[in-house]
């Protein structure tokens, strides 16, 4: 039997998902890192994207988060996202939509709050179409 970590997502609605995993893959501020069981402790802000967790049953479990924390320990690893989605929960034509507005923003380009309120809402909507995307393209590998 392969060694296993464990996993916890949680946000500020609850928890998504708690279980066991062979290896896990989060976006890190700085690039996407893999976690595997033993892995040195580590705490990083995340930003929005994708977080893949292999069960080792030959499933993989796809979240989308906003941005939040990870802390990685030995044996467990924790998210604590602003907001965390199953994926398959994503709603794309919403996603398209937020895009849509955030880079109407962002042309016009008021104030530097609004701004930059715009460039996180751009990142997080392309970031959900990313994921939908890789879901996409695994259920037809």
């Amino acid at each position: 039997m392969a060694m296993m970590i464990h996993v916890d997502i949680v946000s500020a609605e609850g928890e998504i998902h708690s279980g066991q995993a062979e290896m896990v893959y989060a976006p890190a501020i700085m690039g996407e890192v893999g976690i595997a069981p033993r892995h040195t402790p580590l705490v990083t802000r995340l930003k929005p994207g994708e977080i893949r967790v292999d069960t080792g049953s030959g499933e993989m479990k796809h979240f989308f988060v906003s941005g939040g924390i990870l802390e990685v320990q030995p044996h467990v690893v924790t998210v604590l996202a602003d907001t965390a989605i199953r994926a398959h929960d994503l709603d794309e034509a919403a996603a398209e939509d937020a895009k849509r507005r955030a880079e109407e923003a962002l042309s016009g380009q008021q104030a530097d709050f609004e701004y930059a309120k715009a460039k996180s809402e751009l990142a997080e909507a392309v970031a959900q179409l990313r994921t939908i995307e890789r879901i996409r393209k695994g259920k037809r590998g």
